[in-house]
């Protein structure tokens, strides 16, 4: 058996530089190679998962299969190389804390003092070790490849630890097993012409960040292989060379990633720079050379046929957390997907629920107005999850206008609630419906608390990870093309069982229940051309050329294809859906759902049921 390779990512000069995509687009190369790579996301917070962070902290909190709550680069992983990860793959400074401290409890150190050297930096060392080699396929093949990133920057004192422990595991796992990848920023001066005048932008690149980061990380035992610089545009040869000269590496062992379209150029742009070359001799990966022509064809179709959308589709987002748009960033994605596979490129707005209420009319009449017009000009709405009594008005009021005019709807997680508390105030007449999350002594209890969740207890006490809805016969069942669908779950709320006949008589149907028939997972309202809402969380298991069933119902419905689509057996093809407008023409396999998957296993549809086939590496 051969050695477990390890390629280290880490960040210099600021955070939020791309180093998540960057990683997702080495294990994107290899996994094209026909090499099976896992990811681990170090986050060198106390925290022990990030689970209890609210979005504007950093972004969403991602979900895994094993209810594991992540960080949203692990969403970027899974999304990339189509792997299922776990939550081990995310160590935080408080998981290696409690388990050192755990062991120090029981006696393991045998009297010893415990210190950050040895005792932590040999708690990461065994912990990526071990992770590294948990199957993360369908298949359970193991993994050769496994992929680092160190959240943060070199330099931040959270980190310091995690970076003695990986200057130690080179030299454990030996040098041919480990690769360190630095990623820079380089900035684009823009210098004022004379004082008092309007700046002026030279665009000349500045490398002395970048030489003092990657000093840094050498000065704490860590000399970078590949040194990935992220700037505003394309650098030449020449500070390249610079770079080079005084980050003691080869020039071809400087990489250039400039703003590019979409992110899925960002593997191809690695490619086109030798990286698998470099990757291949560094790590001894034995990947024959040169590669085929048609190396990486699915991400060039892919990358191709994103840059040349052109019909759009207006989406309004109702949520709580607008004012940073990582907050519902795997929902973004999904959306995206969606608007992939139908031939359309997605216009975003970001409505603030509070600003739908009725009393932001009093207290700020303009954010009303303004928030109701996007409202109106969308071709769709979608009302994402949230916690809190915040904004509930607001999604509550979304939901009535959607349904009432016809106009098609998603609601996830939260976005359910609120649309069965709507249907039970406007259309069965209970005035004081609500949720005992918003007011525990309302009137009627139409969602309420579940058995898993514990007030006094905010951390991991939420019912999470994958699990089974049973679907009756209905649209949603024809957009799964199955009828038992298994998604993943984050909520401490669910409807009350008390009210279902009466909500179901009333026009709601409830056509997704789990196993025990008691707990609601999908409702829809009849007459309506897509009004769906959903307790799961069908946003973490989308991917590229898959998309999440229930988004691409609301893209289809809010094209007004949704009902061609459904003639059609649920199937897309370039000659009903494609933007002609485009001039484009792309092969069918380029478009259909059954368009296969862009790492080396490919999945397609077979009598209703996902089928694996072995195919090309694309």
């Amino acid at each position: 058996m051969s050695d477990m390779k390890y390629i280290l990512v880490t960040g210099g000069v600021i955070s939020g530089v791309g180093k998540g995509v960057i990683a997702s687009s080495f294990g994107t190369i290899l996994k094209s190679c026909g090499i099976d790579v896992t990811s681990i996301k170090i986050d060198p917070y106390i925290n022990i998962d990030a689970g209890t962070f609210s979005p504007y902290e950093h972004g969403e909190v991602y979900v895994l299969d094993d209810g594991g709550e992540v960080d949203l680069d692990l969403g970027n992983y899974e999304r990339f190389l189509d792997i299922t990860l776990h939550r081990d793959n995310n160590i935080t400074t408080g998981k290696i804390y409690q388990q050192v401290i755990e062991r120090e409890r029981r006696g393991d150190y045998l009297g010893k003092t415990v210190q950050v050297i040895p005792h932590i930096t040999d708690a990461i060392q065994e912990w990526v070790q071990r992770v590294a080699h948990i199957p993360v396929t369908a298949e359970n093949t193991p993994p050769r490849v496994c992929i680092v990133e160190l959240g943060g920057t070199i330099g931040d004192i959270e980190g310091m630890s995690f970076v003695e422990a990986f200057r130690q595991f080179q030299f454990r796992v030996k040098r041919e097993n480990f690769c360190c990848a630095h990623v820079s920023l380089i900035p684009m001066t823009r210098p004022f012409a004379a004082f008092g005048q309007q700046p002026k932008s030279t665009g000349e690149p500045k490398t002395k960040p970048t030489q003092s980061s990657v000093r840094e990380l050498r000065g704490l035992g860590l000399s970078p292989d590949l040194i990935l610089c992220r700037s505003e545009k394309p650098i030449n040869h020449t500070v390249k060379e610079k770079i080079s000269n005084f980050c003691h590496v080869a020039p071809d062992q400087v990489i250039c990633i400039h703003d590019l379209t979409s992110v899925y150029h960002v593997p191809l742009l690695m490619e086109a720079q030798g990286v698998v070359t470099y990757l291949n001799e560094r790590l001894q990966l034995n990947i024959s050379m040169p590669r085929p022509g048609r190396f990486m064809q699915k991400w060039r179709n892919l990358a191709k046929r994103v840059d040349n959308l052109r019909k759009e589709v207006n989406i309004a987002l109702v949520g709580k957390y607008t004012k940073l748009e990582d907050s519902y960033a795997s929902v973004t994605k999904a959306l995206q997907h969606a608007c992939i596979a139908a031939s359309s490129k997605l216009n975003l707005t970001y409505i603030e629920a509070v600003s739908l209420e009725r009393q932001t009319k009093i207290d700020d009449p303009v954010s009303y107005h303004k928030a109701w017009q996007d409202l109106c000009k969308s071709d769709g709405v979608i009302v994402p999850g949230g916690f809190g009594q915040r904004g509930m008005e607001g999604k509550i009021e979304a939901c009535q206008w959607c349904r009432e005019t016809q106009k098609p709807f998603l609601g996830i997680c939260l976005g359910l609630q609120a649309s069965v508390i709507e249907f039970a105030r406007n259309v069965l007449g209970l005035k004081g419906a609500n949720s005992t999350e918003v007011n525990p002594q309302c009137e009627d209890k139409l969602v309420i608390d579940m058995p898993e969740h514990h007030p006094g207890n905010m951390g991991g006490t939420m019912r999470l990870g994958k699990r089974k809805t049973y679907l009756e016969p209905s649209l949603i069942t024809q957009l799964y093309k199955r009828d038992v669908i298994e998604e993943r779950h984050r909520h401490r709320y669910e409807v009350n069982p008390e009210y279902i006949e009466r909500l179901e008589a009333g026009g709601l149907r409830f056509v997704g229940k789990d196993e025990s028939k008691t707990r609601m997972e999908v409702a829809m309202v009849e007459n309506h051309p897509y009004y769906v809402s959903v307790q799961f969380h069908p946003e973490y298991l989308s991917r590229p050329l898959s998309p999440s069933p229930p988004f691409l119902g609301l893209i289809l419905a809010s094209l007004g294809k949704l009902k061609n689509y459904m003639s059609k057996g649920c199937r897309l093809s370039p000659r009903n859906l494609s933007d002609v407008s485009s001039g484009e023409c792309y092969e069918e396999d380029d478009i259909s759902l059954s368009s296969l998957s862009l790492t080396e296993e490919k999945t397609t549809i077979e009598n209703g049921k996902p089928k694996q086939v072995n195919g090309v590496a694309n």
